[in-house]
């Protein structure tokens, strides 16, 4: 994989976070004060109720990935815990790019490690929240969740916070305090892209 080379001034930054840690909700928000262009992951995970191609992924088959892996289509790419293969492709980073809006990647901490490596200057931002209140919010979006992947979930996320020095900023979305998260990274995309046009 090569660096991704641009004469433009980077208009992406990673936005990642432990499951229950609110990025959706904050990225929600943001989308109401700047105009955003998500990038979008490809994955050969199945698609759940609710989900459609380009919502929340690319959804493709395990083998067109593998294939796609050998071509050298992915910017980067990475085996989750449960051995989903999630990746960007080098043609989503140039979609998002050529835009003209800001682009927001939201990738977990193996991605985040490969994107600053292949994509020099990139910013990237920690979502967390204590432990307790990760579990709380995964088990509040879905009450019939098992303990098993709870397990797991937990067992990830500290995982997770071993890398936390790879990230540039961090911001704790403390329960209740939804917009205070948003204005704090609002600030932050506003100091490292630039006064981006606000929303009528």
């Amino acid at each position: 994989m090569d660096k991704i080379e641009t004469e433009k001034k980077l208009n992406i930054i990673i936005i990642s976070g432990p499951s229950g840690a609110g990025e959706d909700s904050i990225i929600k928000g943001l989308s109401k004060r700047f105009p955003i262009e998500m990038i979008i992951t490809t994955t050969h995970r199945e698609m759940r109720t609710g989900e459609t191609q380009k919502n929340p992924y690319y959804f493709i088959s395990e083998d067109e990935f593998m294939k796609r892996i050998k071509k050298g289509d992915f910017f980067e790419y990475a085996c989750q815990y449960n051995g989903i293969h999630y990746g960007v492709t080098f043609e989503e980073i140039k979609r998002v790019q050529e835009s003209g809006k800001i682009g927001i990647w939201k990738i977990e901490y193996k991605g985040v490690m490969s994107a600053k490596k292949l994509m020099p200057g990139i910013k990237a931002i920690f979502i967390n929240a204590p432990l307790e209140i990760l579990e709380q919010r995964i088990k509040r979006r879905d009450p019939n969740i098992s303990e098993e992947y709870l397990k797991e979930r937990a067992e990830y996320t500290k995982e997770w916070l071993k890398h936390r020095d790879i990230y540039d900023y961090e911001v704790n979305n403390e329960e209740g305090k939804l917009d205070e998260s948003i204005e704090k990274i609002a600030k932050i995309i506003e100091k490292e892209l630039g006064e981006a046009p606000l929303k009528e």
